[in-house]
């Protein structure tokens, strides 16, 4: 019983030093956090720590009564359990907002956590759902990812407590993939995915019932691209095409159990998202650079069968996804919440034509209209490739800016009928 109780208080001391933040993030990480979203960070990870030492000090009162030495035993094990799991999620935040290594990144990622947020606000309010906050980290790779907000970490009492999103150091200078991993959370909390592979599956079944079960199989991850497309127009269509880029075999490879669609058919989709809302416009290029370096007549026979059915039934999954009505926006189509049309070419042009030369500069024009312009930004290094540094070089600066005015978007819902 002795040594049991040892192993108690190991666990107990290791849970209490758990509680201090500080030895996880360097406060001048955390000071990089908008207050609320500090706060909000902060007290959720102190109860999470507080609630594996209050259970390490229960198990040690039972052991003080010298009682039940299998219980206490199966009680120690668990408690070595739910610690590690404590540290882990500890250790993620940490590592999350330590990434905020200097003044300059951590002004960068501050206007980012703004921009996540506005994103989902923008998506969210007219539904009458509340926008989780959002915490950007920047880490080394391909791919963004996200930890969705309220996400359970292991138990019921303790949802995750943001939308922790990761990008890629790389894609620092053309964001966009921030706003696929925002559509992740506003897919989970719409319940569009479930509604979405439904529509997919029954657009393909009559023609290759193979094909259907690959797209519903996809049906989270294409929500999230459309998601992005329809907040910022074309603008995600070549970074996507930079990052799922490789040699031919790869991008025609399905892999069991990814989410993803093989990379080709991935490109030709959100090309075809912009073609069927815009016409023709710089995506063809794309499309067309895709389609000669990787032709599909080269793709192994699986692929290529599944690439040509999906390429004949294109246009009517660009409506399922874009145009049909949908239980998740209130019997609306997703167009009627987030409209392409407002991040057309001919719109961002306006946009840029009314603003002139306060684009940059307007306070109101961050807070109203932040992803058009992040778009606006985005697409400059692609039509003016000779200035891309320039042009990176300004969407840093008014990412900054826009994480200095810190400030959470307030939007008054519209009708969605």
């Amino acid at each position: 019983m002795g040594r049991t109780r040892l192993e108690i208080t190991h666990w107990r001391l290791a849970a209490e030093a758990l509680l201090d933040l500080d030895e996880f993030a360097a406060p001048e990480a955390w000071a990089g956090l908008e207050a609320y979203l500090q706060r909000g960070i902060r007290e959720r990870l102190t109860a999470v720590a507080s609630s594996v030492a209050h259970e390490a000090g229960a198990l040690e009162r039972r052991a003080a009564d010298g009682q039940d030495p299998d219980g206490l035993r199966a009680g120690v094990l668990a408690l070595r359990r739910r610690y590690l799991q404590v540290e882990t999620i500890m250790d993620f935040y940490g590592d999350a907002i330590g990434s905020r290594t200097s003044p300059s990144l951590r002004a960068l990622l501050r206007g980012l956590d703004v921009l996540a947020g506005d994103s989902m606000a923008t998506a969210l309010a007219p539904l009458g759902i509340a926008a989780p906050p959002a915490l950007v980290y920047v880490d080394k790779g391909l791919g963004a990812a996200i930890l969705r907000a309220g996400i359970r970490l292991w138990d019921e009492a303790h949802p995750s407590p943001a939308a922790a999103i990761k990008l890629t150091r790389h894609n620092l200078s053309y964001p966009t993939a921030l706003l696929h991993e925002t559509g992740h959370q506003v897919g989970h909390l719409t319940g569009w995915n479930t509604e979405l592979a439904e529509g997919l599956h029954a657009v393909l079944a009559p023609r290759s019932a193979e094909a259907a079960e690959l797209w519903g199989s996809w049906a989270g991850e294409i929500a999230a691209d459309v998601h992005a497309f329809a907040q910022a127009g074309w603008a995600p269509v070549s970074a996507l095409a930079n990052v799922v880029d490789g040699p031919t075999p790869e991008v025609f490879r399905i892999r069991l159990g990814d989410p993803h669609p093989f990379a080709w058919l991935r490109v030709m989709f959100n090309v075809a998202l912009c073609r069927s809302w815009y016409g023709h416009g710089p995506w063809d290029a794309v499309g067309e650079a895709w389609w000669h370096r990787h032709p599909p007549g080269s793709a192994p026979t699986h692929a290529r069968e599944v690439a040509r059915v999906s390429v004949e039934a294109m246009g009517e999954l660009v409506d399922v996804c874009t145009r049909r009505p949908s239980r998740a926006f209130r019997g609306a189509p997703l167009s009627r919440v987030l409209d392409p049309r407002a991040v057309s070419p001919q719109a961002l042009r306006d946009l840029e034509r009314r603003a002139g030369d306060t684009l940059l500069t307007s306070e109101y024009l961050r807070r109203r209209h932040a992803v058009a312009i992040l778009s606006v930004l985005s697409t400059r290094a692609v039509l003016d490739p000779g200035r891309a540094a320039e042009h990176r070089r300004a969407l840093a600066a008014w990412l900054r800016t826009l994480g200095a005015d810190a400030a959470p978007l307030q939007l008054v819902p519209p009708r969605v009928a």
